[in-house]
């Protein structure tokens, strides 16, 4: 019995889910006309579940999710979702490239524009190989201001905790 205990409690705290959570553009901008979008997405590492949100004034600015041929050429004419609260979070939910644009006249050949590559989560066998000219496969390093993990462990850590109370 306390070995059957034991073992959902191991599993319980092993089988956590985890995802990172990035405001676009931080930590010196937000979704705005001063933001090299290309090196900031290049410098992070998307998996499947992570959310990306997008902080910018509805006024001033949108989110189109594109197609990659609406993407290289700024068309707004097909959005495959529009997003306008000022605000929007976009969960990865496959892994893939996904295209996003400003809307307003000017602003995405302006430079409001990121390509968001999501590869699968960190249980795969192999880091995809890095490209350019001063690339490596280490982790690209990130301020803790622009990915906070989200762990949910509470359950399993009281079963643990139950069960080692139980124990004494």
């Amino acid at each position: 019995m306390r070995l059957s205990l034991l073992i959902i409690a191991a599993m319980a705290v092993l089988s956590t889910a985890s995802a990172a959570v990035y405001n676009v553009g931080e930590p010196g901008g937000a979704w705005d006309l001063t933001t090299n979008y290309s090196t900031w997405a290049f410098s992070r590492k998307f998996q499947l579940s992570d959310q990306i949100v997008f902080k910018y004034s509805p006024q001033a600015h949108d989110v189109l999710e594109v197609s990659k041929a609406d993407y290289d050429s700024c068309s707004i004419v097909n959005p495959i979702a529009t997003l306008n609260s000022g605000n929007d979070i976009v969960t990865l939910t496959a892994a893939g490239t996904r295209y996003f644009i400003c809307g307003f006249p000017g602003h995405c050949t302006g430079g409001m524009k990121i390509k968001i590559d999501v590869v699968p989560s960190s249980s795969s066998p192999s880091p995809a190989p890095a490209s350019g000219p001063n690339a490596s496969n280490a982790p690209p390093t990130m301020p803790v201001s622009t990915a906070t993990s989200v762990k949910a462990t509470g359950f399993g850590l009281a079963i643990l905790l139950a069960f080692i109370g139980f124990m004494a």
